[in-house]
């Protein structure tokens, strides 16, 4: 699916709800245009057997007690396979998931700090972070200009 049928299909499975429909068609040039700086057009993302997502906790080295909860997206099954979580839990899969609906679903998901995107297939050590705090800006901007632009009457000339 392109990026634009990945849109599509995000509003489409609003579940008729015209708030959250109309919400993420304000929010789709943010999640088009981060998902364009990204090399893959679909991820392989950890789940358990309830479709939760793995979380990781990652620890700074210099300073222990700073954590940060992640996501990992794989650019193939062979890497999500390989990962440290899916070789010590037989519980866990990697599914395919489109990147717009990744990118979605950080808005949704609070104890994730982050996602990381690995790009190069067999490098998994390596990949782009997109950090909540700087997407939920993105999203919220993106928000309130749209209903700045709502707010002009149509008949204003």
């Amino acid at each position: 699916m392109d990026l634009d049928e990945q849109i599509a299909d995000l509003v489409q499975n609003t579940g008729g709800d015209q708030a959250t429909a109309a919400a993420v068609r304000a929010i789709s040039p943010t999640l088009k245009a981060i998902a364009e700086q990204l090399k893959h057009r679909q991820y392989y993302v950890l789940q358990t057997l309830e479709q939760g997502w793995m979380m990781t906790t990652l620890s700074n080295r210099a300073q222990p007690t700073t954590q940060k909860n992640v996501v990992y997206a794989y650019p193939t099954l062979q890497d999500a396979a390989a990962s440290q979580a899916s070789i010590k839990d037989p519980q866990v899969m990697a599914l395919p998931v489109p990147v717009v609906h990744i990118l979605f679903q950080l808005i949704a998901m609070k104890p994730i700090d982050s996602l990381i995107f690995c790009e190069t297939p067999g490098q998994t050590g390596q990949g782009i972070e997109i950090r909540r705090q700087d997407f939920e800006a993105l999203v919220q901007a993106q928000l309130a200009q749209a209903q700045r632009s709502q707010a002009i009457p149509p008949d204003m000339a």
